[in-house]
């Protein structure tokens, strides 16, 4: 609906003219009418009811505009601009955006609507420079529902003169947020567990951002939240291990955090500036600011900060396969705290970053568990084949407990339960059975499942035997659903602990009556739960359903049994290799941005000799960088691309390694040898060539003997009295090897030689190198099958031996 004009705006107390004041969250229609958190968020009686996408004004301590996208014109200003932009908002309403930011600021946002992906992706415009009136401002534009958002904050710049012209950029005399950025990752990329992880980007964003406390928020199933990682000032109590109820972030929250990349609140306490009008005058709807940095405060979030003493705060989601998994959530307590764009943008990349390395870490942990579980169902399904019946999977056989981590199991096959360690009794299961399969809609699904760690909740009857029945992961194994499998697991009785009680449900008199407040005590509260047993991780329901597919698939056709687990590991090891790739190919878009502007910088205008052996850095640190993520994205590839096997003479293949690397061997000091005939085997030629490249570059380089010296041989399966301290399953295979007198390695570090981007030596030493080559060669080598290993001492040189299994095996 229209709103008042401006020349008679009602008093701010008020609500808008027409619209009569809510008196239930139900008829509060806020994202059709004119909404002004400043004039009504005292009105609110739901956290669910207040429309926290459309506040209808901003955080003060910065300025919005809403342009019409097809010529720039302002439709809505913050009431705040004299303070801000030096112009009154009526002034500015239905001019064009360049009486507040020049010309040159107007082409300048036409150029980046015009180019770059700006639809709820707010970017970086310009510094709109300092003046008499006003301090330097950075300016960020998005665009939405075919508005155009401006918005203006201070650069924490307070001297004037620190931007030049019209329109300037960014000056570079900050601190270095690339290199601090640059190793934050590359320690994050080391972590090997999701608690170390969040742990370490807790204390990286803590140094980063100088705030007070930071805590990984992390959502559970119920979307209740725990502090899972926090790090915080000394003299704060700490908060670790806490848990919050899931009205403390309520649903509408969450789904706007799962949008957005930052939440930045400079002063909780600040002032909020409204918008004027309050409806955009060309659609009539409130604007939409989900994207706004700037976006007012909800009533609900501020009083809630406020009760727990935070005087400014910043907020980053952290999200895996675009669902929120949590928050790094940020508070300050000794005042407001303005932080700058660049270091804003800074800590947004390292949630980002935060994000992608979850999944891996999470991949990374559950990769041997599945591996392990999918071996056991190989081997269920090995038993039932051999002995001919479903039953023999379960008869007096543990594999299904060890693997399940499950302290019983059942199977009902044949009008009969079949049962192995701690289960329900017989007339339980039954029961149990008959309300599973009335839940089990097998037609409806491809994998039906039923996956609880609190039955009963769902079950009331399962009390009866929470102590053995706590947690149930079920699954027909057939079409029809007489075929029942069920694992169990036991209660756990714990105790939860509370920031403040979750059954605090506080009213505050409001204008309109009670409405509902946050809580204001968050002291220590200790909650037992019964009945719960350890939540089923999904790796363990996907085993479950992997185990269903292959009985089903042996009950339909044998044919297509070892089809369907082909199928499933593949797309396991596709989802582990895939993430070096995207991770990287990511990455080199800002990584190409930055080297491009730091050419640029060096091109327009002069620069000292400082200046100019800064942005050399700048730009050789970029090129190191993409040549990491080169490496990267080649180690990706190689874990998913077929191998083309073929009749392939080694000696050949080694003919064309040595010319590969001709130019590295062309002085006299260098010799390679093989001391006979290499045999013909099965393989990929191209692969093994790689592989064979990687491991004589490495010989001639890491050598610094007057004369270097390579041997390339193999042992065979029959020469046992060669084959010294071998692996075990290498018995059998023929060993080859790439023989040195070079520097050598001690052997702590025989494994870390092994890992992505490890070198031990300096970055620039015996001719530099990404530190990829052998985690590329262990990654081809296992791709068939084979094993790389190595011996060596140092200063006495190396050998490195590889089995090649696929090749034993034809």
């Amino acid at each position: 609906m229209p709103e008042t004009p401006i020349r008679d705006l009602p008093d701010l107390q008020a609500p808008p003219a027409g619209v009569a004041a809510p008196k239930s969250a139900s008829s509060a229609p806020w994202d059709t009418q004119p909404y002004s958190t400043k004039r009504h968020g005292t009105s609110i009686t739901n956290c669910d009811a207040e429309p926290v996408r459309t506040p209808g004004c901003i955080q003060a301590h910065g300025a919005l505009l809403v342009l019409r996208l097809s010529d720039l014109s302002i439709l809505q200003a913050s009431e705040n601009t004299q303070a801000i932009l030096g112009h009154e908002p009526r002034e500015l309403l239905g001019h064009s955006v360049a009486a507040v930011v020049k010309n040159e600021g107007e082409t300048r946002q036409r150029s980046i609507l015009a180019t770059e992906p700006t639809d709820r992706n707010p970017i970086y415009a310009f510094t709109l420079p300092a003046s008499e009136q006003i301090a330097a401002l950075d300016v960020t534009l998005h665009t939405i529902v075919g508005a155009a958002m401006l918005e203006f904050e201070g650069t924490g710049r307070t001297q004037p003169g620190a931007e030049t012209g019209p329109v300037a950029p960014r000056p570079r005399n900050g601190p270095d947020y690339y290199s601090l950025i640059k190793k934050t990752v590359a320690r994050l990329q080391t972590t090997e567990t999701g608690q170390t992880l969040c742990q370490l980007l807790a204390e990286e964003v803590r140094l980063l951002s100088g705030l007070d406390r930071v805590m990984i928020y992390k959502f559970h199933a119920d979307h209740h939240g725990e502090v899972f990682a926090e790090s915080c000032r000394s003299d704060l109590a700490p908060w670790l291990g806490l848990h919050y109820p899931a009205g403390d972030i309520p649903q509408q929250a969450r789904d706007l955090l799962a949008k957005i990349s930052i939440r930045p609140v400079p002063d909780i306490n600040g002032e909020l500036a409204e918008m004027m009008p309050l409806v955009n005058p060309d659609t009539g709807n409130p604007v939409d600011m989900t994207f706004c940095a700037l976006r007012g405060l909800s009533v609900m979030h501020t009083e809630y900060l406020q009760n727990m003493g935070v005087a400014a705060g910043l907020t980053l989601p952290l999200c895996r396969d675009n669902v929120l998994w949590g928050l790094i959530a940020c508070h300050h307590y000794s005042g407001p705290y303005h932080m700058p764009y660049e270091l804003r943008a800074a800590c947004e990349f390292l949630a980002q970053m935060g994000s992608l390395q979850l999944r891996a870490v999470e991949e990374r942990e559950n990769a041997a568990y599945r591996l392990r579980l999918d071996a056991v169902n190989q081997q269920l399904l090995s038993v039932v084949v051999r002995e001919g019946g479903l039953a023999s999977m379960i008869d007096g056989n543990s594999l299904l407990l060890g693997a399940m981590r499950a302290g019983g199991a059942a199977l009902f096959h044949r009008d009969r339960w079949w049962r192995v360690g701690k289960t329900p009794d017989e007339s339980q299961l039954v029961a149990l059975g008959q309300w599973l399969v009335g839940r089990l809609d097998t037609g409806a699904l491809a994998s039906p499942l039923y996956a609880t760690h609190s039955l009963a909740a769902a079950y009331p009857a399962g009390a009866a035997f929470a102590d053995v029945a706590s947690g149930v992961l079920a699954t027909p194994l057939s079409s029809s659903g007489q075929t029942l499998m069920m694992w169990f697991r036991p209660e756990v009785i714990q105790t939860v602990n509370w920031g403040g009680n979750p059954h605090d449900k506080p009213q505050v008199a409001g204008p309109h009556g009670l409405r509902l407040t946050t809580r204001r005590s968050f002291e220590l509260f200790s909650e037992s739960v019964h009945q719960q047993a350890t939540p089923w991780l999904d790796v363990e329901v996907e085993a479950a359903a992997n185990l269903r597919a292959l009985i089903m698939d042996l009950v339909i056709a044998r044919a297509e049994r070892i089809d369907a687990l082909n199928d499933d590991l593949a797309r396991s090891n596709e989802e582990l290799d895939a993430f070096a790739y995207v991770a990287s190919h990511d990455l080199k878009e800002p990584l190409r941005g930055i080297h491009k502007y730091a050419h640029q910088l060096m091109e327009a205008a002069p620069v000292n000799g400082e200046e100019k052996r800064k942005l050399d850095g700048l730009m050789r640190l970029t090129l190191r960088m993409d040549s990491l993520l080169d490496s990267l994205m080649h180690f990706s590839r190689v874990g998913r691309e077929e191998l083309a096997l073929e009749i392939v003479d080694l000696d050949e293949v080694l003919a064309d390694a040595l010319e590969l690397i001709g130019s590295r061997t062309g002085d006299s000091g260098t010799e390679i040898v093989a001391p006979r005939v290499l045999p013909s085997i099965v393989c990929d030629s191209v692969r093994v060539r790689e592989v064979l490249v990687n491991l004589l570059s490495n010989a001639i380089k890491y050598n610094d003997k007057a004369f270097k010296r390579v041997e390339v041989g193999y042992v065979g399966a029959d020469e046992t009295s060669l084959r010294g301290a071998f692996p075990a399953g290498t018995q059998t295979q023929t060993v080859y090897y790439v023989r040195d007198n070079g520097i050598g390695i001690a052997p702590h570090h025989f494994d870390q030689v092994f890992k992505m981007f490890k070198r031990l030596h300096g970055r620039e030493d015996y001719g530099g190198g990404t530190g990829a080559g052998l985690t590329i060669v262990r990654k081809l080598v296992e791709r068939h099958r084979g094993q790389v290993w190595l011996e060596s001492a140092a200063g006495e040189g190396s050998t490195f031996f590889f089995t090649l299994g696929s090749s034993d095996d034809n």
